[in-house]
C-alpha cells in the first residue's frame, strides 16, 4: 500500500474523511466531507506527521529551511511533520508558527519558533484550503519577518472545487504566487481508492456514491 493509500485509510478510520449529506460554509451540497479537527490522540497525530513528512520528502527532498505552520490548525501539522521528517529521514528542519496578535512583551513579535532570516526557503504546512485565506494572509505576513522565499505548499486533501475562478484554489495560489503546492491526496484518488478498496470490510464509495461525487464534481470543481 503507498503511503497515499495509507493515508486515505487512516482518514476513514479516523473519522475525518466521512460521507453522506452535508452543506459547506459556501452553501454547496456535498457528499463527502473532511474534518480534521476529528483527530485527536498522540497516536494520529504522530501518523499523520508521516503522511506530511512523506509528502515532502517525494517532492522535495531538499532545498527547504524551515517549515511554516498557520494558527492554528497549521501549528501541530508543522510540528509533527518536522519531528517525522527528522525520525525517518534525518532532516533536522526548523519550524515556526504566527500568533493571531503581535506579542507586544517578553520576546515580542508575531513568530514564536524558529526565527526565519533573508533567503530562507519556507515550506507552508496547512490542513485543508477552502478559500486560501490563510496562506494568503502567511505569505504577506512574512513580507514584515524576513525576505524568505515561499517555496512550497503542503497540504492533506485537494479537493479539487473551483475557488474564486475557474481554477480551483490551489491552482490560483499557484499562479497568484509562483509557489508550488501538493497535496497528500486529492479527492479524485480518494473516489478511485475507496470504490476498489474496502476499509475494515466496509466499501465506503459504492456505485450510487460514486456517481453523487463524480457530478458534485462536475458541478463544482475546477475547470
Amino acid at each position: 500500500m503507498t503511503y497515499k493509500e495509507a493515508f486515505i485509510t487512516f482518514m476513514v478510520r479516523s473519522g475525518v474523511l466521512t460521507f453522506g449529506d452535508f452543506t459547506t460554509k459556501s452553501g454547496r451540497k456535498t457528499p463527502y466531507f473532511v474534518n480534521t479537527g476529528n483527530y485527536r490522540t498522540g497516536a494520529q497525530a504522530a501518523q499523520l506527521g508521516d503522511y506530511y513528512a512523506a509528502c515532502i520528502q517525494e517532492h522535495m527532498p531538499d532545498g527547504i529551511d524551515a517549515l511554516f505552520g498557520p494558527a492554528y490548525k497549521g501549528i501541530p501539522l508543522a510540528v509533527t511533520a518536522a519531528s517525522s521528517l527528522y525520525r525517518n529521514y534525518g532532516r533536522d528542519l526548523p519550524y515556526c508558527f504566527n500568533r493571531k496578535e503581535a506579542k507586544d512583551h517578553g520576546e515580542g513579535g508575531s513568530m514564536v519558533g524558529y526565527r526565519p532570516q533573508d533567503g530562507d526557503r519556507i515550506a507552508i504546512i496547512e490542513d485543508v484550503v477552502t478559500a486560501g485565506t490563510a496562506v494568503r494572509e502567511s505569505i504577506a505576513l512574512f513580507e514584515h519577518v524576513a525576505q524568505v522565499d515561499i517555496k512550497a505548499l503542503f497540504v492533506s486533501v485537494d479537493r479539487m472545487a473551483r475557488g474564486t475562478r475557474d481554477c480551483s484554489t490551489l491552482d490560483e495560489l499557484r499562479q497568484d504566487y509562483g509557489i508550488q503546492v501538493y497535496p497528500i491526496v486529492t479527492v479524485r484518488e480518494i473516489i478511485d481508492f475507496l470504490s476498489q478498496t474496502p476499509v475494515d470490510g466496509v466499501l465506503c464509495i459504492d456505485e450510487a456514491r460514486r456517481a453523487r461525487m463524480e457530478a458534485y464534481l462536475e458541478q463544482y470543481g475546477a475547470r
